[in-house]
């Protein structure tokens, strides 16, 4: 499948539905809207294809443009956004890719584990504190790096109860998230070769899932926990 780009007109709709997020204005550029959208899965599509030559990608999903405002203070009805994401297949393949579409320079894409569940947690945790030196090694790789810096996410103040807060990978193990994200200009999101340089950030991406997926289908004797 070829690539397909984003069109400016995303980021020009996005740009007016900021300044006029209301129910009215929304109805009455709902056709513009659908339009912007089937060319978005369109390119939505195309990374759920490259990424499908190099990895198993089981699931896409093209989030929904309205909010959920019942227990938000933020009570605009529309995202002024596009969010996909790509789940791996489960259970052998850990972590999943987000690509985030907004105008003013604010795109993104993010990879990693944004919530994983306290069994998961643990179980990193405990690896990095037997030993952290292979998982340093591939985030402190130069080539790796240039493309997606360091950590980002939530981590506590402090030590993890049962962990030691003098811990040489302390750094690590405090951690909540373990996530990565690189951010992309209007320009850059709307340029030929868009789709094709998300794929490749996305594909150097693969030696840290690599170490988590073993890591998090094993226990620490290194036994499977997949029946």
């Amino acid at each position: 499948m070829s690539e397909q780009k984003f069109s400016k007109e995303v980021l020009v709709f996005f740009k007016a539905l900021e300044k006029n997020n209301n129910r009215d204005w929304f109805n009455e550029h709902k056709r513009d809207f659908k339009s912007i959208e089937a060319g978005a899965k369109k390119a939505y599509n195309s990374l759920y294809e490259a990424l499908n030559v190099h990895d198993e990608i089981d699931k896409f999903k093209l989030f929904r443009i309205y909010r959920d405002v019942r227990f938000s203070k933020n009570k605009l009805p529309y995202k002024t956004h596009f969010g996909g994401s790509f789940h791996r297949k489960k259970p052998e393949l850990r972590g999943g890719y987000y690509l985030h579409i907004q105008p003013n320079n604010e795109s993104f894409i993010a990879t990693g584990f944004w919530e994983p569940n306290k069994d998961d947690l643990l179980r990193i945790r405990r690896e990095f504190e037997r030993d952290d030196q292979d998982i340093r090694k591939i985030i402190n790789d130069n080539a790796f790096k240039s493309i997606w810096g360091d950590f980002v996410g939530d981590e506590l103040k402090t030590a993890p109860r049962d962990f030691d807060k003098e811990h040489p990978a302390i750094d690590l193990i405090k951690k909540k998230q373990y996530i990565f994200t690189k951010k992309y200009t209007d320009k850059e999101v709307t340029s030929d070769g868009f789709i094709n340089n998300v794929d490749a950030a996305f594909k150097a991406i693969r030696p840290f899932f690599d170490y988590m997926s073993d890591v998090l289908t094993t226990n620490l004797n290194g036994e499977s926990l997949i029946n």
